[in-house]
């Protein structure tokens, strides 16, 4: 675990790391920040390959049954290019310089695995250390100039580190629609992500199943009310819907943007800007429907000794990871905010794209 968060902190700096799959060494950089092709071949001594994702191959009309693709990248290519087979919505233009793909290795789909959990555009530059350049890459290695990680290790870096989240610290936090509420913060082993239980009320007084809010931070929308969303509006809800319950527990996530980071929420956003609905979006960055991952909520509840919940959502998703990881999901409450013109088109997304539960909710406004 340490050497893969290490290798997450290096790839966040635009730095090279090694991915060792038993049968090679790969050379490994995110496509995001500035990077160099040339330098990135002479040093491993081979040509880099671009990995991208399924999705962002999908999204330039590729079917793909593998969940990664190399491709070989010619001399002749520019930065301008690579950002096309990246993150470019100009499908007709990219799509021209895809030839020989092939799919992606484990140590190649480890290298994604890290730019996703750095929370980076999920494309990489991989290039095979050649025999030539062995000993050179060693000696860097041995020296901590650079760092090596097992690439299944690198592969599985999604799923976090389940069962060994830390619960740090707590304190008395009254809130608007619940003063008597406690704040726990728990922190991921990598230290890159902080999740916050808000424990309305006395657990001990509620009998049978908590009352149970899973919401995943949203920036733009919690702090600055932002109208594209009813992300906010849906917090506050909540809190209140639990307080009226006769107390419970928000879970308050650090997946900001369906867990594809701020970033690359901005980024989505100005893809839909452009035209595209929120699932289009995110698959044109390379990302899936929702990348988030519950099993961390998971840990969470486990940590406050709750294994019956009433969920607050309309996210079937939602209900089905907490019954995975062993929770009993009693019943399910709706929770709504406000259909505007400004979020009507991302709720309507949600519902048709993703199957949330809003049918209701849309239909007063008609879909």
């Amino acid at each position: 675990m340490y050497h893969i968060e290490r290798a997450i902190f290096d790839i966040r700096r635009g730095l090279p790391v090694v991915i060792n799959t038993g049968e090679q060494r790969l050379l490994v950089q995110a496509l995001e920040g500035s990077v160099s092709v040339d330098s990135l071949a002479k040093l491993s001594g081979s040509r880099p390959a671009l990995v991208l994702t399924r999705h962002r191959l999908e999204a330039m009309g590729m079917s793909l049954k593998a969940d990664a693709a190399c491709l070989p990248l010619t001399e002749q290519i520019s930065e301008r290019d690579l950002h096309h087979l990246a993150v470019s919505n100009e499908a007709s233009e990219a799509h021209s310089l895809l030839s020989g793909l092939k799919p992606a290795g484990v140590g190649e789909r480890g290298a994604v695995a890290l730019m996703r959990r750095a929370l980076l555009i999920p494309a990489a530059l991989c290039a095979e250390v050649s025999a030539a350049s062995a000993e050179h890459i060693a000696q860097q290695l041995s020296k901590g100039e650079l760092l090596e990680v097992n690439a299944w290790d690198a592969e599985k870096c999604l799923a976090g580190a389940p069962g060994m989240l830390k619960r740090v610290s707590e304190a008395r936090i009254p809130l608007e629609e619940a003063p008597e509420s406690r704040f726990v913060l728990f922190r991921e082993p990598d230290g890159l992500r902080e999740h916050v239980a808000v424990v309305i009320g006395d657990l001990a007084t509620i009998p049978g199943a908590v009352p149970l809010r899973m919401h995943s931070a949203c920036l733009t929308g919690d702090l600055f009310g932002s109208l594209r969303c009813d992300c906010g509006e849906q917090l506050r809800n909540a809190v209140a819907d639990i307080q009226a319950m006769g107390g419970g527990v928000l879970l308050y996530l650090a997946q900001e943007g369906r867990g594809i980071g701020l970033a690359n929420k901005l980024r989505a956003y100005t893809l839909q800007d452009g035209g595209l609905d929120t699932v289009d979006a995110d698959q044109v960055l390379g990302f899936g429907d929702d990348e988030r991952q519950y099993a961390v909520a998971v840990d969470m509840l486990n940590a406050l000794e709750i294994d019956k919940v009433q969920l607050l959502t309309n996210n079937p998703l939602k209900m089905a990871a907490l019954r995975e990881g062993g929770v009993e999901v009693v019943s399910r409450q709706a929770l709504y905010g406000s259909v505007t013109d400004h979020n009507h088109r991302y709720l309507s997304a949600k519902a048709n794209r993703a199957g949330h539960f809003l049918d209701e909710v849309l239909e007063g406004r008609g879909r």
